[in-house]
């Protein structure tokens, strides 16, 4: 299994309409992707009031690659968001049980 952790920094300023995003569309959607075993989504807290984060478990890393394409190790972000996210971040990990 594939841990993959998805982290953006918004813009200042956009951190409300950001989070609306993330809990109405980007939350579910991942929640309701095929191949996704689980999803911890990371709201922001006050020493990081713009930073929003995912750690999902994919079941495989072609399930990974279904959904986003071949060049899964690049941190999509949906064009709904881009004009809010001033930075992002992608990292994956080997599954340790």
């Amino acid at each position: 299994m594939i841990m993959r952790i998805f982290q953006v920094v918004v813009r200042p300023g956009k951190e409300k309409e950001f989070g609306t995003f993330f809990h109405e569309t980007a939350i579910p959607l991942m929640k309701s992707t095929k191949g996704i075993v689980q999803v911890l989504p990371g709201a922001p807290r006050a020493e990081s009031p713009r930073e929003f984060s995912f750690v999902m478990i994919w079941d495989s890393l072609d399930a990974l690659k279904a959904f986003v394409g071949d060049d899964y190790q690049s941190p999509h972000i949906d064009p709904a968001e881009a004009e809010l996210v001033e930075s992002r971040s992608i990292r994956h990990y080997e599954l340790v049980e």
